[in-house]
């Protein structure tokens, strides 16, 4: 039976990539996508603590995502090569807001050995139309590190548009990091 996305779950397709919702079951694949990309990621994100880097500490929390997948309050999706089963990335949305906000943050990550070849513009793709589709959300909020000129060109790819310098924004490696805020605005949206 052919895998689809639903309410609850992910699962999308597109040429050498998939894109679905992680599982309790995933731990595993996930610690070790941070463990192998650890000094990669630094730079971009939170300091971690250690049950982040394990198995155990990444099944635990997959369960609590599970729950947010179930009641569509936030999605943790991972990137896989279509034909290695490898794990290339993932996408987030957060905070996912209904009536009358309608909308979310958007999160993601890339493999070292997947950038410059346009895996996370696909997978963003995948992601946005789902969640403007069938989570029907208006609004798609992402922050980056002003430095960070891959994010910002896959972000304006995308059609995200600038809307501001938050200064202190976010927590980076010990550091308070400032952040360009963008959004992506659901163009066909209707009440449902």
């Amino acid at each position: 039976m052919k895998r689809v996305s639903t309410p609850r779950n992910v699962y999308e397709q597109n040429e050498n990539i998939i894109l679905r919702t992680s599982e309790p079951t995933d731990g595993k694949l996930i610690a070790d996508y941070f463990v192998a990309n650890r000094a990669f990621l630094r730079p971009w994100e939170p300091r971690r603590e250690e049950a982040f880097y394990s198995e155990q500490g990444w099944t635990k929390r997959l369960v609590k995502l599970h729950e947010l997948h179930r009641m569509g309050l936030g999605y943790y999706l991972i990137i896989l090569d279509s034909e290695s089963g490898d794990m290339m990335g993932t996408v987030s949305f957060s905070n996912i807001s209904r009536f009358p906000f309608h909308a979310c943050n958007l999160g993601y990550s890339l493999a070292e050995n997947a950038q410059g070849k346009g895996v996370m513009t696909k997978a963003m793709r995948l992601a946005i139309k789902y969640m403007f589709d069938i989570q029907n959300v208006h609004r798609i909020m992402a922050a980056y590190l002003p430095r960070n000129h891959r994010s910002e060109a896959t972000l304006m790819r995308l059609g995200f548009k600038k809307e501001g310098l938050a200064k202190d924004y976010l927590l980076i490696d010990d550091i308070w990091e400032d952040h360009i805020l963008s959004s992506l605005v659901n163009e066909n949206w209707k009440a449902r």
